[in-house]
């Protein structure tokens, strides 16, 4: 299953994380040692350009932070980065630069290229949101299955085991994800595609393409 591979679905210069992410072929497998990362990646940091303000949490000089978001250790937010009003950052969060987390968003063990956006009341949990992807108001990512078994990524008439039991959605760059849509476990969404308004989208959305509200898959032209 060729189009769910980093190298299809990231431009690696866009992220803090290129360095460790290359050492995978599938984006999920990054997930279980962001934690590390990030705590390794914020202690080479330049304190000239990044303030501590509590252990393990490293903010770019020029980030606006709402006064009532909850930074939870370890996190990195990037330069003009804007965290809003109520977000709700767990921890083992690498956010990138000119990056939006907007009112009442939650984020737990994830990494936000440079330039992502999810403004609006949305949860994205071990996920990874590529260069310029977007999250419209009230979409989320579904990181645990309801029968809690492990995650199988679908697609192509060929499935991958994870041997996950979290794991959200991995969104190439480009990405524009519609208003209250859901991503169920294991969704991989290829580089400039677009997911209609209040979809439920699961498995393999290939890249280029347009997710419609009954589950169609049509290529962009």
């Amino acid at each position: 299953m060729q189009a769910v591979r980093i190298q299809d679905l990231y431009d690696l210069s866009h992220t803090l994380a290129g360095e460790y992410l290359q050492k995978f072929i599938y984006p999920w497998e990054a997930l279980t040692g962001i934690k590390d990362m990030i705590i390794a990646l914020g202690e080479k940091l330049n304190p000239e350009e990044y303030d501590n303000p509590s252990e393990h949490v490293w903010i770019h000089k020029t980030a606006k932070i709402f006064a009532s978001a909850y930074l939870g250790s370890p996190c990195i937010i990037g330069a003009n980065t804007e965290v809003r009003h109520c977000a709700f950052i767990r921890g083992s969060a690498l956010i990138g630069k000119n990056c939006v987390v907007g009112n009442s968003v939650e984020l737990k063990n994830v990494i936000l290229f440079d330039n992502v956006q999810t403004p609006h009341y949305n949860y994205v949990g071990d996920s990874i949101l590529g260069y310029y992807s977007h999250m419209g108001a009230g979409s989320i990512t579904s990181n645990v299955k309801s029968d809690k078994t492990l995650v199988v990524i679908k697609g192509d008439g060929e499935n991958i085991e994870t041997n996950l039991k979290k794991m959200g959605a991995m969104l190439g760059d480009f990405v524009e994800v519609g208003c209250n849509s859901v991503l169920n476990p294991g969704t991989v969404i290829g580089r400039n595609s677009n997911i209609y308004p209040t979809s439920c989208v699961r498995g393999v959305v290939p890249e280029k393409s347009i997710w419609k509200n009954d589950g169609m898959i049509t290529g962009k032209y």
